[in-house]
């Protein structure tokens, strides 16, 4: 037996001694986006810690570190151990690794809910959450918040079995009620989700966040024209804040209206590739000379979309590659995947990502 398979095997019934009582479903928690071996390790090593077995939860945090490299969480835990062990140098390198892995992940589209700009791995959040919920489950809010925790994690089932928990407990809530059409689109429940956002909008017709979601849902259905008028209407409300709206306009294929936003952005976001990428994107759908604002570099999936093709110009036009997984998620790609195939000002149904926004 591996040394990961015996220390699991050793703490298996941490979770259990933690508690003399069974847990609720509710109160379970849930493997994410880094594995269920990784997470357990994680999940087992804070038990150990808060126990004050530290040297072992620094063991169990450094292999679920080699289980999944990207586990941000787990290089922090460790950094932590180390902290209060005395070892300062070696935790610095931790939370230094860290917050290098945090910088790399991409937000997601700025248009979207605060929540779904949050794209990432989440675990400490959901298990930090899931503790409070031993004794707090009868508040709405730990709900609330360990369901944004699951939706930025990719896990929309999850959220929404916690948004319908917290609207049991505070029906009243229209955040609440918002999320949960966030979390029935990103399931593929797009009827459903409509319904839930008009009763969301109808309470707060001037709530940008919902007008996005329902014209994503309404898109997704091949809705055209109530899409457009959703995402019409959120343009109007953000009052010209350069990233959201460039992507609002891309999303209508709104090229000239796209394009003051899109120079903005690829002027004073440099460490965003995708910001030239979209703006030369738009040059193009509108016959214009290329702009050299900007810079690809950093990302070779970005650079390889504005190496020029056979005319000195960016292979825009089915530039996305069907085989390979873009770096980016959802959402993030569509403005680029409207801006390459869309009819401007009118946004192309057969171009809608059916996953996860």
């Amino acid at each position: 037996m591996s040394n990961s398979g015996m220390l699991l095997r050793l703490s298996g019934s941490l979770r259990g001694a933690l508690s003399t009582r069974r847990r609720r479903t509710a109160d379970e928690w849930v493997p994410g986006r880094n594995g269920g071996e990784a997470e357990q390790l994680f999940l087992r090593a804070k038990a150990l810690f808060r126990m004050g077995d530290g040297e072992t939860a620094i063991r169990l945090l450094r292999q679920a570190s080699e289980i999944a490299p990207g586990f941000s969480d787990a290089l922090e835990a460790e950094g932590e151990a180390l902290d209060m062990s005395g070892d300062v140098a070696t935790a610095a390198a931790r939370y230094e690794e860290a917050r290098r892995l945090r910088q790399t992940g991409r937000p997601g589209a700025p248009d979207r809910h605060f929540v779904l700009r949050q794209q990432g791995a989440h675990t400490a959040e959901i298990v930090a959450y899931t503790r409070v919920l031993k004794s707090l489950r009868k508040f709405a809010l730990p709900h609330l918040a360990r369901g944004n925790a699951y939706l930025a994690d990719g896990q929309p089932e999850m959220a929404l079995a916690d948004y319908e928990r917290a609207l049991k407990l505070q029906p009243e809530s229209l955040d609440a009620l918002a999320l949960k059409g966030e979390a029935l689109s990103a399931r593929g429940r797009y009827a459903a989700a409509i319904e839930v956002l008009d009763r969301v909008i109808s309470a707060r017709p001037k709530d940008p966040d919902s007008l996005n979601a329902r014209g994503i849902a309404h898109m997704a259905l091949g809705h055209i024209d109530q899409a457009n008028a959703d995402w019409r209407h959120q343009l109007e409300l953000l009052g010209g804040r350069p990233a959201a709206s460039a992507y609002v306009a891309l999303r209508l294929a709104g090229y000239v209206v796209a394009l003051p936003h899109l120079e903005t952005m690829a002027g004073n976001d440099g460490r965003d590739p995708y910001w030239t990428l979209y703006l030369r994107t738009a040059l193009l759908r509108l016959g214009r000379p290329l702009s050299d604002k900007g810079t690809v570099e950093g990302d070779s999936w970005v650079a390889s979309l504005m190496r020029p093709g056979r005319h000195g110009r960016p292979p825009c036009r089915g530039a996305v590659p069907t085989r390979r997984r873009s770096p980016c998620r959802g959402s993030v790609c569509r403005p680029l995947v409207l801006a390459a195939g869309g009819r401007p000002g009118r946004a192309d149904p057969r171009r809608a990502c059916s996953g996860p926004q």
